[in-house]
């Protein structure tokens, strides 16, 4: 762990999430309404860059489906780099 605290993207996102609701619905390995960030990280972390994009677009719009019928919240007020950011750190966390 202590590699991944210090790279900046890791940093950079945990800090993004840590000052968003993020934490209200997802923890790293505690499920709560949402999937874990492993869990995601675990789906996700072996698929191609383009994820970045697509998960972002998740982030901003919210949306349902993917891990259930629970909404995920939309977070219009999220800049596209900084829901990006989220993804990268979230994506770091695969097993």
């Amino acid at each position: 762990v202590s590699e991944l605290s210090d790279n900046p993207v890791y940093q950079k996102g945990l800090a993004l999430i840590a000052k968003s609701d993020c934490l209200t619905c997802h923890k790293v390995d505690e499920p709560l309404t949402g999937p874990t960030y492993r869990d995601v990280a675990n789906k996700y972390g072996a698929m191609p860059d383009t994820i970045i994009r697509h998960l972002a677009g998740k982030i901003i719009s919210g949306g349902n489906g993917e891990w259930g019928e629970v909404f995920m919240t939309p977070h219009p007020g999220v800049s596209v780099e900084d829901a990006e950011a989220m993804v990268k750190y979230i994506l770091l966390l695969k097993k």
